[in-house]
Order: structure tokens, then sequence, then C-alpha cells
């Protein structure tokens, strides 16, 4: 009896503690690509069969993936309830870099050092945070709503089904929520007189999804192996809710 308690105290530590972990992850990695967002465009062009590809993200597309892979764990293991919980605090975290940034700018600097990097950095931060929060609110609470719809579905099976349908179908959302509210919207974008918008945005949004679509297939590996060791090690059964319809139908 008393064993059994001291064991199901170590476990009740363990789940908060991953989640605690996954949380901090996902929210790291959404504060960061707001922060970095705009300043630089990656240019990852190339050639194929004699034709020039192009191919550009910006930085802040970069840990976005982490984002999606973290809150499929959450879901998988924690429900839908707390998957839309940290959905909800990383909203909050948007408005609270936003805050900041600005805050920061309104106090008085000293001159002797050049502050235009930051001024700068303020300036896409806020074009890229404003388009990214109502970009990132749909995209996310999409991917919790499918990932759950396909689990209910499947009742339980197909896990790549889940991590991959739910994480494409919203990162295309994403795409082409955020490039054209940042460069409509927020006007974040600053393109030369003599650039073809509407094939350069075309661009963008592809290369955006394709870069994700990427990430999102090659984590299905590690999601497979998360979810099996995580399961164990937490002491949770993903899939507890559907024998147990199995078994009373």
């Amino acid at each position: 009896m008393f064993t059994g308690t001291i064991s199901e105290n170590k476990y009740k530590i363990r789940r908060e503690a991953v989640f605690v972990i996954l949380s901090g992850l996902f929210v790291g990695s959404l504060a960061m690509l707001n922060i970095l967002g705009l300043s630089r465009l990656i240019d990852l062009s190339f050639t194929w069969d004699g034709v020039q590809i192009p191919f550009m993200v910006f930085v802040g597309v970069l840990p976005y993936p982490i984002t999606f892979l973290c809150t499929d764990f959450i879901s998988e293991l924690y429900g839908r309830k707390r998957a839309n919980m940290v959905v909800w605090v990383g909203l909050l975290m948007n408005g609270w870099v936003l805050f900041i940034v600005w805050f920061a700018g309104i106090l008085p600097e000293n001159p002797q050092i050049n502050s235009d990097a930051f001024f700068r950095i303020r300036e896409l931060t806020f074009g890229a945070t404003a388009a990214s929060m109502i970009a990132y609110l749909t995209a996310q609470f999409v991917d919790v709503h499918i990932f759950h719809f396909l689990k209910k579905l499947t009742k339980g099976k197909h896990l790549w089904l889940r991590n991959n349908g739910s994480t494409l179908t919203s990162q295309l959302i994403d795409s082409i929520a955020v490039v054209l509210i940042t460069y409509y919207g927020a006007k974040a974008i600053d393109l030369h007189a003599d650039t073809h918008v509407f094939s350069f945005l075309l661009m963008l949004i592809a290369s955006n999804y394709i870069f994700k679509m990427v990430a999102a297939l090659l984590d299905t590996i590690p999601f497979y192996i998360g979810v099996k060791f995580l399961s164990k090690f937490l002491d949770i059964d993903p899939v507890q809710e559907y024998k147990e319809e199995k078994y009373q139908g």
C-alpha cells in the first residue's frame, strides 16, 4: 500500500515535469520565432535539371515545426484540454513579447550607444508578431482539433496519420495566413519596386509550407519513439479511452 502510493507520486511528478518541459520548449520556440521573425531571409534556392528553383524562408520559420511537435506530444499524452491550454498560453506569450519590445522602446536611452539594431528588430517583431498571432491561433487550434478528430476516427490507431494529418493541414493554413497578413496587414515585408508581388508571396508561401511539411514528415519517427518511451515512463495509456469504449460496447 505504502509502496504503491510512493510509486504513483513518482509518476505524477514525472508527468508534470515532462508537461512543463514540453510547454517550455513550445513557448520558448514561439517567442524566439517571433523575435527573430523577419530579421533575415534565408535563400535556399537550388538548380534542378538546369532550372533555378527559388526557395526562401524567413529565419523565424526554423523553430516553428517544434511547436507543432510539442502540441502533438501534449495532445497524445495529456489530452485535448491541456493542449488547448498551452495554445492559449502561447498566445499570451505573443502579447507579452509585444509589450516588452514596446516598453523597451519608449524608455530613455544612452546616446553613446547606437540603438538602430534594436529599433529595426522592434519594428520587425511588431510586424511578425501581429501577423503570427492570428495565423498561430488559427493553425494551432486546427492542429489540435484535427489531431483528436483523427484519433477518435481511428479509435486511437495509426499514430502517424494524426501526427502528420493534423500538422500538414494546420501548417498550410499558417503558411498562407502569416505571409499574407505580414505583407498586406502588418506591411512588414519590404520588397523592391521591380519585384512581382504575387509571384514572390506565392514562392514564400510554398517555401514555408514545403519546409514545414518536410520537417513534419521527418518528425514522425521521433514522435513514434517519443510516445512509446514517454507512455511507459509516465505510466500513461494514450488510447485507454478507446479500449474502454470497445470493452463497454
